[in-house]
């Protein structure tokens, strides 16, 4: 899987917000410097955000944004789907609509499988659960295998 700088700054700045104990709001510059991203990028990632009823906003001296539902509801698979779409694609078309045949048959299956596994992840983990450091147990079995830390040559 691709993270794309784009997923990286939205669910980076949903955690900002995430964690905010009391939900104030929060200037745009205030979120792009906690995260060192470039703050016009940030502009156009909160827009998405925004639009996919994530963040909601006020503008003026006194606006900023907030989480428009609870950290716990928002998990990391909202978050890419509202700033990439689908979490899995093969070559823009959702895994179960491409058709293969002869010896490719079988791979509509293997794109499948890692859609499925992609979701037992991002749609588990919350920005709750990011921003407490309680990540639900099989994501920590997972990452406790020192294979997953391993580098893959071609």
């Amino acid at each position: 899987m691709h993270i794309t700088a784009r997923v990286d700054y939205a669910v980076r700045t949903l955690l900002e917000l995430a964690a905010i104990e009391d939900g104030r709001l929060t200037k745009a510059e205030t979120l792009a410097t906690a995260q060192t991203i470039p703050h016009k990028f940030l502009e156009a990632v909160l827009a998405d955000l925004r639009r996919g009823g994530l963040v909601n906003s006020r503008r003026g001296p006194e606006g900023g944004y907030w989480l428009a539902r609870p950290a716990a509801e928002i998990s990391i698979a909202d978050i890419i789907r509202t700033v990439e779409g689908p979490l899995a694609s093969v070559r823009g078309e959702r895994p179960e609509d491409v058709v293969y045949s002869g010896a490719a048959e079988r791979l509509q299956d293997v794109w499948i499988a890692v859609r499925v596994n992609l979701r037992a992840v991002l749609e588990e983990v919350s920005l709750a659960d990011v921003v407490a450091g309680d990540l639900p147990g099989f994501v920590e079995d997972l990452t406790k295998d020192p294979g997953a830390w391993e580098r893959r040559r071609v």
